[in-house]
């Protein structure tokens, strides 16, 4: 009786000791050099499930185990990732913004500046007149832009009498101002004007043009067509040619 006591007595004391050495060590995978995982004492159970006592964790497992960290464990706790949430907002506000601002379209300034130079010709019936006129252009944008195309037509007594269309290719630059010069050759067949222009005894000799256009402007992402007009008093007392100075435009 007494030797089966003793018998149970050394079967609890051999249950309560740990399998596994005390202290951990690391462990490789079955055909792999590199560490895998690291295999303690296993208390409460004969083999450790995970390596089954052989320390080694076969290959074909590597993709089904899950590691497990402590909840304390820093690396679930990065250091200053409120400041870098909000850094990368911020950067990310502040480009968006940037770019709106420069990219958004502005507007392009279209203003004639009168006649450059003129000149009157007369047959029986007719009045000839070319003049040469000045336009402002100011780009108010911070990208620049391209003048492809200028359509003019010249009106006297809501009539047509003179028209033209010039293909152009001047490039204006950001937050600049170009002036550009265009020629029409104007027909007048009015009886009345014709009078105005050639009798001597009338003292003021001017003919009153209205000047309608359009000009195209190219973006860079895409195509404006700008309308202007402008009424301009010619002299046309003979065959004369009175240039203006050229006064450049402020930006």
């Amino acid at each position: 009786m007494g030797g089966t006591f003793s018998q149970l007595s050394s079967g609890k004391e051999d249950e309560n000791k740990a399998i596994l050495s005390p202290n951990p060590a690391s462990y490789s995978s079955t055909h792999s050099s590199k560490p895998f995982c690291s295999c303690g004492p296993y208390e409460g159970v004969g083999t450790c499930p995970t390596c089954q006592g052989s320390g080694k964790i076969p290959q074909a497992l590597e993709k089904q185990l899950v590691a497990l960290i402590p909840y304390g464990d820093q690396r679930l706790k990065p250091r200053h990732t409120k400041l870098f949430v909000f850094l990368a907002v911020l950067i990310c506000l502040v480009t968006s913004s940037s770019v709106i601002f420069f990219l958004f379209p502005r507007s392009i300034t279209v203003q004639p500046a009168g006649i450059n130079s003129s000149t009157v010709a007369f047959d029986e019936a007719d009045i000839h007149l070319n003049m040469t006129n000045i336009l402002n252009i100011s780009n108010s944008n911070y990208y620049p832009i391209t003048v492809t195309q200028l359509t003019i037509e010249v009106l006297h007594l809501s009539l047509v009498v003179g028209q033209v269309s010039d293909s152009l290719l001047l490039h204006i630059g950001p937050l600049a101002s170009e002036q550009v010069l265009y020629a029409v050759a104007c027909r007048i067949w009015d009886e009345n004007t014709y009078k105005i222009c050639t009798w001597l005894k009338i003292k003021v000799h001017h003919v009153l043009l209205h000047i309608q256009g359009t000009l195209t402007c190219s973006y860079p992402s895409h195509t404006e067509q700008l309308v202007f007009q402008n009424y301009e008093y010619v002299d046309c007392r003979g065959n004369t040619s009175v240039p203006h100075l050229l006064i450049p435009h402020p930006p």
